[in-house]
């Protein structure tokens, strides 16, 4: 390979939330990955590093081209004035809400989901809606395993307090791109009961090697202008602590409206190594090819470890990003006992990280139908994977004595 994925990188003592905040051996929750950024974009930090000036900045029309030349590979024609800039995806939808919900208004959520989801919600005084996603414990193909329940949304979206989606696409936990017909249905649905989706797109690029994403934006215009889509090089190109991403909307009003509410909560403004990074990173799509590689072959092995050695935890099957869904269900004796108050999934998780210093998130943090499972980042050279699989194996052998 031209790119170094094999090097096991000491991140200890650099103030990382992911190996410094805790002190686990093997951090394998948050969703950063422990490889070196692509040449260019460590280029650009350090050219402006060292000119040794860090005021203010502005977005200049290149960070503009990039995102714009960048997501024409996925059939999805932007225009300058359907762009605006913020410091992240999650800064972005916080925006949103504010802007398009009022207090006590509903928003939907497909669980499990991104834990932050239910944060920025219900800190927002706004309701939390699921539209639990249906699993198939049965099923090796990822179309087949989760699945929207349609008849269950359009129940959610008929509700009039219901005002925004969330929509995860690709979807994290569980690791599924959206196919069309999917999209489209729920587009059809939103727009009869006037509710608008917002697309959380960042995993996008993350995909395996084979695949590829669609924007929900790409859709019909009379569709896709119901809604507004977050984007970011920050998990592609794991450059999140420089806080670069764009919200995207084809519908002016909700344009004028969510520019108004960024500038509002002084989530427009750049961070100074976020401008050029963002030019570098869309400039380095040969180091993603290889990391979309080395991802798959990581999750590969994950399959193999795990059907060799723990039969007892399955892997979801799973196409798009780097975060693994891992159904621990067998392990749980007390699936049949009522508790209000017992969550299987944070109890496995706080044994492996007592027992064998082992971090993985536990699956109720996405809801309550994720309880079964434990969320596992992959995005570790080969060697330093194959430590954490050991270490959740003798977590495991301990757990089950």
């Amino acid at each position: 390979m031209k790119y170094n994925f094999e090097s096991i990188i000491d991140r200890k003592n650099t103030n990382s939330l992911k190996w410094d905040l805790f002190g686990d051996e093997y951090p394998m929750w948050v969703a950063d990955m422990d490889f070196y950024a692509a040449p260019l974009i460590y280029e650009s930090v350090n050219r402006k590093a060292n000119h040794g000036v860090y005021a203010y900045s502005f977005v200049n029309e290149d960070v503009y081209d990039s995102y714009i030349n960048w997501w024409k590979k996925y059939g999805l024609d932007m225009k300058k004035e359907e762009l605006l800039f913020a410091t992240g995806v999650m800064p972005s939808i916080t925006s949103i809400i504010r802007a398009f919900t009022e207090i006590g208004d509903n928003v939907l959520i497909q669980t499990p989901v991104y834990h932050v989801f239910f944060y920025v919600i219900l800190d927002n005084g706004r309701n939390v809606v699921e539209n639990q996603l249906i699993y198939n414990p049965d099923s090796d193909d990822v179309e087949t395993a989760y699945v929207i329940d349609f008849d269950d949304l359009e129940k959610i979206f008929k509700d009039p307090k219901t005002k925004l989606m969330l929509l995860c696409n690709p979807h994290n936990p569980v690791g599924k791109i959206w196919k069309k017909d999917d999209l489209e249905r729920i587009a059809v649905l939103a727009k009869k009961y006037d509710v608008i989706v917002v697309s959380d797109e960042i995993h996008c690029d993350l995909t395996d090697p084979d695949m590829t994403y669609i924007p929900f934006a790409s859709l019909d215009d009379d569709l896709s202008k119901n809604s507004i889509t977050c984007i970011s090089p920050s998990k592609t190109f794991n450059i999140a602590g420089l806080q670069s991403s764009a919200v995207f909307t084809q519908n002016k009003g909700f344009y004028e409206v969510l520019k108004g509410q960024l500038a509002t909560d002084f989530f427009s403004h750049p961070n100074i190594f976020s401008i050029d990074a963002t030019i570098a990173s869309y400039k380095s799509e040969d180091w993603l090819n290889e990391l979309r590689e080395v991802l798959f072959n990581n999750k590969m092995i994950v399959k193999e470890f795990l059907e060799e050695n723990i039969p007892e935890i399955r892997l979801v099957p799973a196409n798009a990003t780097y975060l693994l869904w891992l159904d621990c269900s067998k392990l749980n004796k007390n699936e049949d006992i009522e508790s209000s108050n017992y969550e299987f999934s944070k109890t496995l998780s706080e044994f492996l990280r007592e027992e064998v210093g082992l971090f993985l998130s536990p699956g109720v943090q996405f809801g309550q139908n994720g309880d079964n499972f434990l969320r596992m980042n992959i995005a570790c050279p080969k060697d330093l994977l194959i430590e954490g699989l050991n270490a959740l194996k003798e977590g495991i052998d301990k757990f089950k004595s």
